[in-house]
């Protein structure tokens, strides 16, 4: 599968990756260098990832049963504003942090992998470069900790 070997590619730049992330909006540089959500291709490019990202989770077997009670405008919302502020945009982050959002969920490693997959399939389809497919993830990346639990 494509998307596992490029995964494999990308874990250890990035650590891993939870796109429910929580993040921190950090205070912009100043430099002239444009932000990674302006690379990205700013809101539109990043609701489309994550339309397309959500549909993936929801059509892999693996994965799926985590997300079959879920509020998924909600969910779609979340994870454009956690994309969007992790990545230097003009958003704040309204949900739960992820410990809390994951909690009794039994969520492993098998399980955290298949997601980090579906997101780097959708990555791959609207051809984000690499470069800001490794920043992502490394954005992304140090939450699994407070996801996986067994």
């Amino acid at each position: 599968m494509f998307a596992t070997v490029r995964f494999h590619r990308l874990l250890p730049i990035a650590g891993a990756l939870a796109l429910t992330a929580c993040f921190t909006h950090s205070p912009p540089t100043h430099t002239n260098a444009p932000t990674l959500y302006e690379r990205l291709g700013g809101q539109p490019a990043i609701n489309a990832v994550v339309d397309d990202f959500v549909a993936n989770v929801a059509a892999d077997q693996r994965i799926n049963r985590f997300f079959a009670n879920a509020n998924v405008p909600r969910l779609k919302r979340l994870l454009a504003e956690q994309i969007c502020a992790g990545a230097g945009g003009p958003c704040t982050y309204t949900g739960q942090d992820m410990k809390t959002a994951h909690a009794g969920m039994g969520v492993g490693d098998h399980d955290f992998n298949a997601l980090v997959e579906d997101l780097i399939k959708s990555l791959d389809k609207y051809k984000v470069p690499t470069k800001e497919q490794q920043e992502l993830l490394a954005l992304l990346g140090p939450v699994r900790k407070d996801i996986v639990t067994r």
